[in-house]
């Protein structure tokens, strides 16, 4: 069947391998057909133009109801994924799309910086929450540095952490038998974990070590990239809704989509769902075992503190594409008000700089708050988000 004559979701996922062709790192994940990967790798790509016009036809046959088979919500959900692709093609293509309206289209929500009154306030129940004497951001910063695992016990950490909350997730939401995680140390990335999934449940789990890994974020991360996080999402969604439902869309995992946010606010909030609001609590006995550096209790009071400080890395993006400022400048304010020592600030800016995720930091700090209001503390809304399609406004409403 020629690729004009298959059905929306074909198209679509025909689309984002075509497009992936001009942006490294677009497909985030594929474990679809492989004929249809061959044919979209073979030759030279296809024409950014034609790809434009392939997104713009594709939504409009949407909305003329021409796949009768994809209707409701999914004939939503896809909708709105392709005029995230749309966008990146249109980008890609030398188009002059506004940034914000490029985050909006993409990601479906429209993002505002955090006020340097609200960094203010949290720069005050810092104070109050860090120990010691001196500068806030030496205190930051040193506080921060005594949590660090070292390198040699970083593997056996992240292997007691994953048993763990693989346990946890199997009891509360059910994982499939088979699934599969490899974990392994990466450096020279602009992020610091990433889920590389490989279809048939399995995933490669990647974390970098460019910088020390640090105690107060690993379970957090492990939950994040894992359990219940992205791996728990890719293979539920393998297993309920492309084995039993036979939505191939869903075997494609695209960056510049309202996926992506949908797929990152779930997974930041993957840890409370699993061990509750208390996570400092429930992480304490696992490092005590691991006899690795955890100040609990310090630890809940700065976390508390720190909500507006995570969602200004948003700020970052919109001072370096939005506002036009300099590398230099916007490292500079991370350093300032965002409490960081200058190599975690150049990776901070690095990642938002990054064609890829240029517009992607704000499927974390928007995404986060979406899913964490959704959920609001009932693990069958956890669940949901694990196993059905959605699109930010489905949330927001």
């Amino acid at each position: 069947m020629a690729a004009d004559e298959a059905g929306a979701a074909e198209r679509y996922v025909r689309l984002g391998l075509a497009l992936g062709r001009h942006l490294d790192g677009l497909v985030d994940a594929y474990y679809g057909p492989d004929a249809w990967r061959v044919e979209a790798e073979a030759g030279a790509p296809r024409p950014l133009p034609a790809l434009v016009d392939e997104a713009a036809r594709l939504v409009a046959d949407l909305d003329a109801g021409a796949d009768p088979s994809v209707t409701g919500r999914r004939r939503a959900w896809l909708r709105g994924q392709i005029v995230g692709l749309h966008t990146v093609a249109r980008k890609l293509g030398g188009e002059d799309v506004p940034y914000l309206d490029e985050v909006e289209a993409s990601y479906g929500v429209r993002p505002t910086a955090v006020t340097e009154d609200e960094l203010n306030v949290a720069h005050r129940a810092l104070d109050d929450a860090l120990p010691g004497g001196g500068g806030l951001r030496e205190r930051m910063i040193a506080w921060r540095e005594g949590h660090t695992i070292p390198p040699d016990r970083l593997a056996g950490a992240v292997r007691t952490l994953a048993d763990d909350f693989a346990e946890r997730t199997r009891a509360a939401f059910g994982l499939p038998d088979g699934e599969e995680v490899e974990w392994i140390l990466e450096t020279d990335k602009p992020w610091s974990g990433f889920n590389y999934y490989l279809g048939d449940l399995r995933s490669r789990v990647a974390i970098n070590v460019d910088l020390p890994v640090l105690t107060l974020s690993l379970g957090h991360l492990v939950a994040h990239e894992a359990y219940p996080g992205h791996h728990t999402e890719h293979c539920r969604k393998e297993v309920g809704l492309v084995r039993a439902r036979d939505q191939i869309e869903e075997s494609i995992f695209l960056v510049g989509t309202p996926q992506c946010l949908l797929a990152e606010g779930l997974a930041d909030v993957a840890l409370e769902a699993i061990v509750g609001d208390d996570t400092e609590a429930a992480l304490a006995p696992v490092f005590a075992e691991l006899r690795l550096p955890f100040a609990a209790d310090e630890a809940a009071r700065v976390r508390g503190a720190l909500g507006r400080l995570s969602a200004a890395r948003g700020n970052l993006a919109l001072m370096l594409h939005d506002e036009g400022r300099s590398h230099d400048d916007v490292i500079a304010w991370a350093e300032r008000w965002l409490l960081l020592p200058r190599a975690r600030a150049e990776k901070a800016v690095s990642f938002v700089a990054d064609p890829t995720w240029r517009a992607y930091i704000f499927c974390y700090t928007e995404g986060v708050e979406l899913c964490r209001r959704f959920v609001a503390g009932d693990p069958a809304r956890f669940e949901r988000l694990l196993t059905e399609q959605f699109l930010p406004t489905d949330l927001a409403a």
